[in-house]
């Protein structure tokens, strides 16, 4: 199994810059961002955008993974969003990883545009999904969608390296995941307890199994965000609360076949409350072993 962790984007980069590095440092396999205008776990906090913190993190790093947790279409067009993964690919060597999602409303909101529902921004989102592919396959792309358009786009330099890794929680964007994406993202479902959240995580997995095999698709990367409230215990239970709590939900997430499990950096406050004296127990205790 590999692991991550997802920093926030509320510090400036003299600040974030010893944190990105030190992902690296204590051997975690990936580091990962939030993408938004504005995120309604901190909506009064300082916020930058994602893409050219990864082009920093991708300076101060060498070998991690980076990439975004998740990009949605709330506020990107998906050509924008091709064209700075292409740069994000370059400026890593090849390490830029693309998670895309439906996401909520609140961006789209500050930017003027009406609330959509559920069902339309899942719309949206697969429009933008079979998009991004259209640009990744070929060049002078047109579409008219419903959402997004393009006339003749130019795709070079071809995005060669970048895994498309598609969010899903509910049934209809799992089998749309397992039928276009590279990989899967996901963090469960809401539950009152760690074995509710792990329950509903099985029937995820099952959900996804049965849609590659429909479509006739091998394996792929399982990435499981955790500590997204109301999952693990009803209050947003942190996975870093302890080096055992952490390596009992890796093993339960190996158990139904995650490859890859991803928690935040800890904050001094809530959310994502916690010590980094408990990440970096972490990283020399219980990385080694379970990555053996």
């Amino acid at each position: 199994m590999r692991f991550g962790i997802t920093l926030l984007t509320d510090l400036p980069w003299a600040e974030a810059r010893p944190r990105w590095s030190a992902v690296e440092e204590m051997g975690f396999d990936h580091a990962w961002t939030y993408d938004h205008l504005v995120w309604g776990g901190l909506p009064d906090a300082p916020w930058t955008s994602s893409t050219p913190v990864l082009g920093a993190a991708a300076q101060v790093t060498s070998r991690i993974g980076l990439g975004t947790l998740v990009a949605s279409p709330n506020f990107r067009h998906p050509y924008l969003l091709f064209r700075d993964a292409q740069a994000l690919e370059d400026l890593s060597d090849g390490r830029f990883l693309l998670g895309v999602g439906t996401g909520g409303n609140l961006d789209a909101e500050v930017l003027g545009d009406a609330p959509l529902s559920v069902g339309e921004r899942v719309e949206r989102f697969q429009e933008l999904v079979r998009l991004l592919l259209d640009l990744r396959d070929g060049d002078h792309v047109t579409s008219r969608g419903r959402w997004f358009s393009t006339a003749g786009a130019r795709t070079l330099p071809p995005l060669r390296r970048t895994p498309l890794l598609v969010a899903a929680n509910g049934p209809r964007s799992l089998r749309f995941a397992a039928a276009v994406g590279d990989g899967w993202v996901t963090t469960g479902g809401p539950a009152d307890t760690v074995d509710e959240w792990f329950s509903g995580l099985a029937t995820a997995v099952a959900t996804y199994d049965e849609a590659l095999t429909a479509a006739g698709r091998g394996p792929c990367p399982r990435y499981l965000l955790t500590d997204a409230a109301p999952q693990l215990g009803g209050a947003g239970r942190f996975a870093l609360t302890s080096p055992d709590f952490f390596a009992e939900l890796a093993g339960r997430a190996a158990e139904l076949g995650f490859t890859d499990l991803i928690t935040h950096w800890p904050r001094p406050e809530s959310p994502y409350e916690g010590s980094v004296d408990v990440l970096e127990r972490v990283a020399a205790d219980v990385l080694p072993a379970l990555q053996a």
